[in-house]
Order: C-alpha cells, then structure tokens, then sequence
C-alpha cells in the first residue's frame, strides 16, 4: 500500500491538472486498518521496526505536504489508518454506526509509529490526544468532530460529493480552517497546558502517576508514548518523530508487546467458526430467567439484532432484568457510544413475557434458540428441558448457562439430547468478553455451528471446551483458590495477598475475587472441584470457607467476607479487613507464626497452580489448543495480558524453569505441585507450546 500511495503522491502533485486530492476506501466497511501484524511480528530486531516507522513517517510527511488532501472516512479508521486521515488536509467522517477512529497502538504494547503521538496533540490537544493514545479507546464521528479530530460529520450516501466539495473550496481558497481554541476556558486550558513548559510538565507527570497506578508499571508502552510526546514538545516535531520512530523499535521487541500481539492474533483466529456456517440461521432467542445473566445475555443478543422473548416468573423479576438493560443502554447513550434512537430501536426487540402472559408458549413455538438462566439445580433444569421440549420447535436449541453442572447430566431429560449445549457466559456479560461452548458427547456439530455463531454475532470470544467438571476457565481457576487458603493459613496478609496477585498483573487480588463471586459459591465450587481433580485440589483447608459462610461472610453481597463492604463509601470506598475473620484465622493457624514468604514465592505459587491445571486441560483435550487455553484465561478470569497467557507465559520463561519451580514447591509443599506430563515432555525435548515464540 506504501509503494502504491507514494506512486500515487508523485503523480498528483506533479500533474498541474490536479489541484487537490480526496483520500476515500473503496472497501465498504473500513478506511484504512494499518500495518500488517505478521509484518510487524517478523522483524527481528529493534531495527527492522524503527526502518519500518520511518519509512511510514516520510510517507505521510510527503502526504502532508503540497496540494490540499481530504480524508473521506467510513468505518474503521484505526490506528496507521488515522495517522494517514491526520496527515491529510481536512477530515470528513460519516455518521454511521460502522465508523470509529482511533489508535490502538497501546493495546498491542506499541505506539502510533507513523508520526501520530506527533500530529495527535497539535490537533486535539495534549490532554485529549493523551487520554486517546494511552488508552487506545475509539470514538465515534459525533464525539471526533467535538474534539476537532474530525471537521465534518455527514450521511454516508453524501460522504464522496461532500469530500471533493472540500476539497475544491481547499484548493480554491472559499474554504478556511480555523481549528484555534474560541472560548475562553479553552484558551486558558490551552495556555496553562500547552503553551507553557511548566504546565505541559504538570500534565506528563499527572499521566505518569495514572499510568503507574492503573498498571503497576508491568506495561511499557504507555510510559513511551508520554516520553515520545513530551519530545516532540520540548525539541519540536522532527525530534519527536525520531523519538517515535526509536521507540517503536524498542517496544517492538520487548515481552510484553510480543505477549499482546500475540493475544491479538488468538483473539482474530478465534472469530473463525470452527464448526462451519450453520444450515440455520438463529433469528429469535428465547431467554429464561431474567436475572443479572439472563438480562445481560438479553442486552447483547438484542443489541446485535437478534429478537429475544425475556421470560421470567413474575413481573417482578421481569421488571429488574429489563431495568438492568435499560440502565445499562443508557449508560452508551450518555457515553456517545450510541444515539437515543438506537437505544429505544434496540429495546423494541425485548419481548417480555412472564407466566401469566397468556400468549408466551405461542412466541416460544417460534424460538430458534433457547437459553436457560436459571438457578444452579440440576431438577430445576431438567423440569425447563422438558417443558420446552413440549413448545418450542423440534430442531430449536436448548443452551444451558450452568457455570458448573455437566451438560451430559443436563441433557439426560431431553428427548432430543443433540439439541442440548452448554453457553457459559460470564458475568458480567454486556462487559466479560468470552463465551464458553461446551458439546457433549450427543451434540451435533449443526448446533454447535449455530451456537458458536451466535457467540460471535453478539461479540464473543469464542472458545469451545469439553463437557467436564468446571470446563476450563473455573477447572483452572480451583487449584487457584485453593492455594489462596494455603498461603492464608500460612500467615500471609490478606491485603499483601491481593496486592501480590495485583502486581503480577491479576485485575483483582484472591481474596477480594472471593469476595466479590461469593464465599458460598467459592465454597460450592471448591467442593465440587475436589471430587474430580483430587491431589490437585489440595493444599488449603476447605474450613476457611465453610467458617466464614456458616458466619454469615458471604462477600460483598451480604456486606462482609474477608472484607467489610459499606455502599455509603461507594467505590471510592477503602476496603477494610472483617476483623472477625482474623479469629477464624486464628484458629486455623492453630497458634503457629506466620511463615516468611516473600512476593515472588506467592505469585509463583498462585499463578503456577492455575497454569498447571490449565496444561492439564490441554493434555486431557478439554480445550483444543494453546490459543484457546490463553485467550481463554485472558478473557475469563483476566489472567495477565501482557503475560499473554498460562501456555505464552511458560513459552516466554521457559518449560523447564516452570518444572524446576514446580518441583521445588512439591518438595517443600505437597504433590499438588506435581507439574503435568505435558509440560514435563515439553521441558525435556525443548519445545514450546506455541512453536513461533
């Protein structure tokens, strides 16, 4: 695309002919996506990256330069493709749902290599560029042209006309940019933080701060891009550009980058649907149970077009879930995310229904898709098979949400076993990316086709797992769990628990995690694990649990777990540790001293043990591959991303220094370290699980 848009540059600015240009797609949903990923991922040195952002930044110097250029923008206009879009003239964006800009750069450990952390904030500004680059976030036309990323908003159909409208006016001179601050408040922001060195500095240090407090320091990338603007400030902007272009390279090679590409890449492979294109389209899904799942797995079904008939009980119940939906639409309304118009069109395809709605089995007899969100009894569920195998059509599925139950069992009050499939969503679903597909040993591949492609549709990440235990995120997550208790009653601080979890890169620490999913059902899980991974789910005494929920500490649902929860501090709110729970602790300790363990022995003991069992997981076939297994934890139970996964992350330390630390905590602790055979063939013959690293 270099070679063909510098060919094209030569040619209009040498053609007298030619007064100005419009950059416009002729792809239908997309402007310009940016650089190749595989060929970002095969270079091999720092180098190679720094010689392909320079040559990305004379391109688009050159493009900047001369005639006037038009961006004419529909759909995606992410990353290498804004930079083009910046280095243009005039930017014009249609208002369609499909179009977004933004440079996600720092989601793949990276930064804009193309001269954007240069032109960004000449453009918005230091505070807006900054907030746009280290989060990576998009955003939509409307919002683009408040903030002068964009100078024209219009219909797509009119995108072209008014493009070269622009771009004749440009060339001609009957059409002016002003894009300078005009009121007062604004030219006072822009003075105190743009303008003076002293305000400038005040802004890097502040988004310093926030990153370091966000992150712990474990991303890199963020920091360069601070460093690399700060450049173009301080030196100016071919300074800045030479910063960038050093700081690609660098970033390029570093873990954490080659870990979140890495991500990337499994995230695109997984969108594929394994199974094929379904014979039938699932066009109406029927949902049962209106609570926290059921209204989430309601909110993005109909959010993607789907018609869903939410059924619960009562009104009561009904009216909850659809007051979670509505909240949770007009959260986008206030955020941009959407219009008012789109909320209510997307409302309008919640049918509620309840018991008493005398017409519900005549709209189920036309449901393609049923999904059951009720409690977590195995009688409740088979009762609801067999109710709905009595209304609903003879080929429509019967997905259940169970997090735990084994789909087989479920399955076993069908009459039409193959109909039955497990969609384990995670909550909270409008916001947890993955979607767990599990088959039993009856499924047909045909239903197994149309519910994978009803997860992608709704903007899943798809990983499809066999039908055991705990499947695979909550069966690698036990062993987790329970080496909390250990190291707890060991005498490890609670709090320096979570914060040793947080620093190696977990969004929550153990602790606060059982609190927040429930002690009870931590409790239930625990006890459930333990019948089938037996040594593996040894370690930590299952009475830490049963003593805090027989207390009545069931987290922060009842208000008090490990921690003391008060809605009046709101989220703001410190956590306190329940001070009754330091006699439970007492006691369980037996009187002994608090064993010295230091940080890293506790976050290579805890996270060592759910990679273990996620290397079980790919031994027993339970998932079908690394990439699953690590997109999997990533997306699940937010495993680390910059650590790229359990199977990247012993590529990247090595298998054997994960055996020998394995060993040596089986030594000191107990077989439940026993590392897997898998790995343990891995380290002998050198290999890797992903071949590439």
């Amino acid at each position: 695309m270099s070679e063909d848009l510098a060919s094209v540059l030569t040619k209009v600015e040498s053609d007298p002919a030619v007064k100005s240009v419009v950059l416009i797609s002729g792809k239908p949903e997309s402007f310009f996506h940016g650089a190749d990923i595989d060929m970002l991922a095969a270079c091999k040195t720092s180098g190679e990256l720094q010689g392909l952002s320079e040559n990305g930044q004379k391109m688009l110097n050159d493009l900047s330069k001369g005639k006037p250029k038009v961006a004419a923008i529909h759909g995606a206009c992410l990353g290498g493709g804004l930079e083009v879009a910046l280095a243009c003239h005039y930017r014009i964006a249609t208002e369609s749902s499909k179009t977004v800009l933004g440079l996600p750069e720092v989601k793949l450990g990276l930064l804009p290599g193309a001269g954007g952390t240069q032109r960004l904030p000449r453009l918005v500004g230091l505070t807006t560029s900054l907030d746009l680059m280290l989060t990576g976030k998009d955003v939509r036309p409307q919002k683009a042209q408040k903030i002068k990323l964009v100078d024209q908003v219009t219909d797509p159909s009119a995108l072209e006309h008014a493009a070269i409208q622009a771009a004749e006016e440009l060339a001609n001179g009957t059409r002016k940019v002003d894009r300078a601050p005009k009121s007062f408040v604004q030219k006072a922001q822009a003075w105190a933080f743009e303008a003076n060195s002293f305000g400038r500095d005040f802004v890097f240090g502040q988004a310093k701060k926030n990153v370091t407090n966000l992150t712990l320091g474990n991303y890199p990338a963020p920091y360069k891009i601070i460093e690399t603007i700060a450049e173009g400030y301080n030196k100016g902007f071919d300074a800045g550009l030479q910063k960038e272009a050093k700081s690609f390279g660098e970033l390029g090679q570093t873990p954490e980058s080659k870990a979140l590409v890495s991500i990337f890449k499994g995230t695109t492979h997984l969108k594929k649907n394994k199974f094929g294109k379904p014979a039938k389209d699932v066009k109406t899904i029927a949902v049962l149970g209106a609570g926290l799942m059921g209204a989430g797995i309601t909110q993005v079904s109909v959010a993607k077009g789907y018609q869903v008939l939410l059924k619960d009980i009562n009104h009561q119940g009904l009216g909850r879930g659809l007051a979670q939906i509505n909240k949770n639409l007009d959260g986008r309304v206030k955020r941009k995310a959407m219009t008012a118009f789109e909320k209510d069109l997307t409302l309008s395809r919640v049918v509620p229904l309840t018991d008493d709605t005398p017409s519900w089995k005549t709209h189920f007899g036309k449901a393609d898709l049923v999904v059951e969100a009720v409690f977590e009894n195995l009688e409740l569920k088979h009762k609801i098979i067999k109710q709905m195998e009595e209304i609903v059509p003879s080929d429509c599925i019967i997905a259940t949400n169970t997090s735990a139950l084994p789909i087989h069992k479920i399955a076993e009050a069908s009459k039409r076993p193959e109909n039955v499939i497990g969609m384990h969503y995670f909550s909270p679903v409008d916001k947890m990316p993955l979607l767990e597909i599990i088959t039993h040993d009856k499924t047909s591949p045909a239903v197994a086709a149309a519910a994978v492609e009803v997860g992608l549709k709704q903007g899943k990440t798809v990983i499809v797992v066999k039908d055991v235990p705990g499947f695979y995120v909550n069966r690698s997550l036990g062993p987790y769990m329970v080496e909390t208790a250990a190291l707890v009653e060991q005498g490890v601080d609670l709090q320096l628990l979570d914060q040793a979890m947080k620093e190696f890169g977990f969004p929550v620490g153990p602790i606060t995690l059982a609190d927040e999913v429930g002690t009870d059902v931590a409790l239930h899980v625990n006890a459930f694990l333990s019948k089938h991974l037996g040594v593996r789910m040894t370690g930590g005494k299952i009475q830490l649990m049963e003593d805090l929920v027989n207390k009545g500490f069931l987290g922060k649902k009842s208000g008090k777990g490990f921690y003391l929860y008060d809605d009046k501090k709101g989220k703001k709110g410190s956590k306190e540790v329940n001070p009754e729970v330091a006699a439970i602790l007492q006691n369980l300790r037996n009187g002994r001293a608090p064993a010295n363990i230091s940080k890293e022995e506790i976050q290579n003991r805890m996270a060592f043990r759910f990679i273990n069992e996620a290397i079980f997981c790919l031994q027993d076939g339970i998932i079908s591959g690394p990439v699953d297994g690590d997109i999997g934890a990533v997306f699940g139970i937010g495993f680390p991303p910059f650590r790229g996964g359990p199977f990247h992350y012993v590529d990247r330390i090595g298998a054997q220094k994960f055996v020998d630390t394995m060993h040596s905590f089986r030594d000191k602790y107990g077989e439940q370290f026993t590392p897997a055979p898998l790995v343990v063939d891995l380290a002998k013959s050198g290999k890797k699980f992903h071949p590439s690293i």
